[in-house]
């Protein structure tokens, strides 16, 4: 049977029942299916395609600069827009907009699927993030919106939970099917799980929209609409576009030009926010000291990340000689250390506070990037690649939790979606600008992935500068970041596996739900 819907009528405001579904429920259960599987779609993308890159790059005799936009075009649109994304589906309904942003990420994979050069699969990952854009924070959504309050935090942590799995096992599924049917279907595999998630949505999602205003509880009204920042959110995505732009192509004449047009347009951009009566990103947020310096970390932490991930699947593949399938089965042990083991670091970061496991996790991972040092031509798996991923595992599964948890506990509990937002959008731009500056830092050349010697010798001038940025990270930690007030909020995901940016949060208020990005609740309380 189908769900009934809410009125999500744009005329006026909607009135809202409260959200009634149980985990345990059929219903329930449906919502559960529809939302991890079109989260997972983006999980997958994020991680699947750098194991893909090698064969991708000869296929379609792309540059290293290709490869680079590859990456960079999907993350570009997703850091930019995703903030954008949450405030959609609360204006025109989540199930809508998640809908929408499956379709959205279907159809920009079948792209990605055919494309025929590479020029056509850049225009193609960029659509497929804005799609991401708009399905990963609605799919969250939904579920706060959708079940009771006293199921709400098992739901979340369920989505969470099977969502890592699916990042988890990205790199893996990634390589087998490069080896198997093709690295384009790396991109189709997304077709299946959509024509399952959009028909299930439409009849087993309930519709919802906008935040529930509590002065007006009594009437059932929602809060009044807010305006979008449109102009904030083309202004941010410009600036990291053009920054991005300027990096990749440093040996073009063009350069400086487009250097300055991206600082001219992040430029803009604040004084936006700071001028709108409801910004994207509201600057006050940053009055918070704690979460100013968590965010730095998060920049520092994240950046290296974005580098190594991207850095390592090609150093497999041209320098050690792995296979597609090799190389994404030797980067399991870090993704799964993370699914087992990241509740309880969350746990161990609750008794001890966040300074140690935020100092500590950094520079386990610059250790671990200082050990993928010893992987070059004929590599042993067991003796030089498997001690360096494993530690990489220790030290995120050390600092993600409590960096999530930091941040959450920084801000008021009625602002602490939008602080997960923000979060997670800036860490996902500190990826693509890694990814973007890295090969220039350490004089790639154009053709660099075609030759192993050239290569390596690059992969080893970056690895100390990434584990560098995490020192960074790891003395700012140390020096700024203090033990929360014990009342604060606490993450609800608590299980992921995603190693490009940390999990998102759901936002509350103390008489509903919103997305990770809807309008601050002064007042609401502590959520236990």
């Amino acid at each position: 049977m189908a769900v009934p819907e809410r009125d999500v009528s744009d005329d006026g405001p909607d009135t809202a029942v409260g959200p009634a579904l149980r985990v345990a429920s059929p219903a329930g259960k449906w919502v559960l299916l529809t939302t991890v599987l079109g989260s997972s779609m983006a999980l997958l993308d994020s991680t699947v395609v750098n194991v893909a890159l090698p064969t991708i790059g000869r296929h379609l005799d792309a540059s290293l600069a290709a490869l680079q936009w590859t990456v960079n075009g999907y993350m570009l649109s997703l850091a930019g827009l995703i903030l954008l994304g949450g405030s959609l589906g609360d204006r025109f309904g989540r199930r809508r907009i998640f809908v929408v942003g499956v379709v959205w990420f279907a159809a920009a994979s079948l792209m990605c699927g055919l494309a025929p050069n590479v020029g056509i699969l850049i225009a193609a990952r960029v659509l497929q993030g804005v799609g991401g854009a708009l399905l990963t924070p609605g799919s969250l959504a939904i579920i706060q919106a959708s079940f009771h309050p006293a199921d709400r935090a098992r739901a979340v942590g369920l989505w969470s939970g099977f969502g890592g799995v699916g990042a988890a096992v990205g790199p893996f599924l990634g390589g087998w099917l490069v080896d198997g049917p093709g690295w384009r279907w790396v991109f189709l595999l997304n077709i299946p799980a959509a024509l399952v998630c959009v028909p299930v949505a439409l009849r087993h999602v309930p519709e919802s929209s906008g935040p529930f205003d509590a002065s007006n509880a009594d009437s059932g009204r929602a809060a009044p609409r807010r305006r979008f920042d449109v102009l904030g959110a083309v202004l941010g995505a410009a600036a990291l576009a053009l920054v991005t732009y300027a990096l990749i192509g440093a040996r073009s004449s063009s350069v400086p030009v487009t250097a300055v047009a991206g600082v001219a347009a992040g430029v803009a951009f604040v004084r936006v926010e700071r001028r709108r009566p409801d910004p994207m990103m509201p600057p006050d947020i940053f009055a918070s000291r704690q979460f100013t310096a968590v965010n730095l970390v998060t920049l520092c932490v994240y950046a290296a990340f974005g580098g190594f991930f991207f850095l390592t699947a090609l150093q497999l593949q041209v320098v050690a000689g792995y296979s597609a399938l090799q190389a994404g089965t030797a980067l399991l042990p870090t993704t799964a250390l993370m699914l087992l083991f990241s509740a309880r670091s969350g746990e161990l970061a609750q008794r001890i506070g966040p300074r140690i496991p935020l100092t500590v996790g950094p520079l386990l991972c610059a250790t671990a990037m200082l050990l993928m040092l010893r992987v070059g031509k004929d590599a042993s798996y067991v003796a030089d690649v498997l001690p360096a991923l494993v530690v990489m595992g220790l030290g995120m599964v050390t600092l993600v939790a409590p960096l999530t948890a930091t941040v959450l506990a920084s801000v008021d509990t009625g602002r602490a979606g939008l602080a997960s937002g923000i979060n997670n959008a800036a860490a996902r731009a500190a990826g693509l600008i890694a990814v973007a500056a890295l090969p220039v830092l350490t004089g790639m050349g154009s053709e660099a992935y075609r030759s192993a010697d050239a290569f390596d010798a690059a992969f080893r001038r970056a690895m100390p500068l990434c584990a560098g940025v995490l020192v960074v990270g790891a003395v700012l930690a140390f020096t700024t970041v203090r033990r929360p007030a014990p009342d604060c909020r606490r993450p609800e995901c608590r299980t992921h596996g995603s190693v490009l940016a940390p999990p998102l949060e759901p936002g509350r208020t103390s008489h509903g739900t919103l997305g990770p990005t809807g309008p601050d609740t002064p007042g609401a309380g502590p959520t236990p």
